[in-house]
């Protein structure tokens, strides 16, 4: 029995026990962080792509949530958890910002497919489904090749791999992204908040 008393916590220390520094206070710098992380892994992509006004805008708030969870961390500096809270807020900030940006596949691509086979099918296909393809004719180390240029929204990749894929299995293809487009033929786009923002043409 007194063994058994000797286990159970003390009822002193476990109302004592402060719930707001230890886990409420961790769990929002958890998530303070996950959300600035995300903001600044987007913010990097909208640089890359030249998007002045949403990279500002996601910057202002980036700062203003580090600062806000930074600000906790130094007034508590004893609390251990509250420092992994952090460091993991960062780590999954990190990649919930890569899948959101994946989600919304902004920006255009450019592929080059090259083949020794007829690509006038391919090239058929591409163009039935208002894709722009530009034919070169080129040498290759195992004699003529075909050249075939596309340019393309990120959102289309795999549906025009699964063509290149259908038609020419065999072709060799590259992938790579572009910075701006000035005209071209793309398929109809939807509108959006983010296309209007966005200063590539349609």
């Amino acid at each position: 029995m007194d063994f058994i008393l000797a286990q159970l916590p003390d009822a002193a220390a476990t109302a004592t026990f402060d719930w707001f520094a230890w886990v409420i206070l961790p769990l929002l710098i958890f998530l303070a962080r996950i959300v600035d992380q995300s903001l600044g892994t987007l913010r990097i992509i909208f640089v890359s792509r030249s998007l002045r006004k949403l990279a500002a805008i996601v910057g202002f708030f980036e700062s203003l949530i580090w600062l806000v969870a930074i600000s906790q961390i130094i007034q508590n500096l004893e609390n251990w958890v509250s420092f992994i809270a952090f460091a993991g807020g960062f780590s999954m900030g990190n990649y919930v910002g890569i899948y959101i940006e994946s989600k919304l596949a902004m920006g255009m691509l450019c592929m080059r497919i090259i083949t020794a086979q007829d690509a006038t099918e391919l090239t058929d296909v591409l163009r039935e489904n208002k894709y722009g393809a530009t034919t070169v004719s080129a040498t290759g180390r195992s004699g003529q090749v075909r050249l075939i240029l596309t340019i393309f929204k990120r959102k289309d990749l795999q549906k025009v791999q699964n063509i290149v894929l259908k038609h020419n299995p065999n072709a060799f293809v590259s992938v790579e992204d572009i910075r701006s487009v000035h005209e071209g033929v793309f398929p109809d786009p939807a509108p959006s908040f983010l296309s209007r923002l966005n200063p590539i043409r349609k």
